[in-house]
């Protein structure tokens, strides 16, 4: 059912139990999982004139994401990989998921609603509204 599960990521907590729930679920169906950081673009707005070193850190912190997910993985017996981009997290999400044939997208949600969620946008909200395969979502509540 699914071969390839990507795992965006953005080092929190969240991310972390959805990483959990990727590799379990690639366990199950023999799956690689691919973890995915993006740079968001956004972040860059108002920072100092140096961007190319702004950009250089957030890249760091990326590996550091991704590595531990490709860490989970690789310790339980997965094929893993990962990917860093630069740009809009939803964009690049769905874009990766349709150029690398993901057939499973698994990732956090922090569950704000409402005014929340209408002032600050939800990538996870945009990935699953927009996404050509299935969106597995885990809450930051989730065990």
């Amino acid at each position: 059912m699914y071969d390839k599960i990507l795992v965006p990521t953005d080092g929190s907590e969240v991310s972390r139990r959805a990483t959990e729930h990727a590799v379990d679920l690639a366990e199950k169906y023999g799956a690689t999982v691919t973890a995915l950081y993006v740079v968001d673009i956004g972040r860059l707005e108002g920072m100092s004139l140096d961007v190319g070193g702004s950009i250089e850190r957030l890249e760091d912190e990326g590996e550091d994401y991704v590595a531990a997910v490709v860490d989970a993985a690789e310790s339980a017996g997965l094929d893993a990989g990962s990917e860093i981009r630069l740009g809009k997290p939803a964009e690049e999400i769905l874009e990766y998921a349709d150029e690398a044939g993901v057939d499973l997208i698994v990732m956090g949600t922090h569950g704000r609603g409402g005014l929340g969620r209408r002032l600050l946008g939800s990538v996870t909200e945009r990935v699953v509204r927009l996404s050509d395969v299935p969106v597995h979502v885990v809450n930051e509540k989730a065990e």
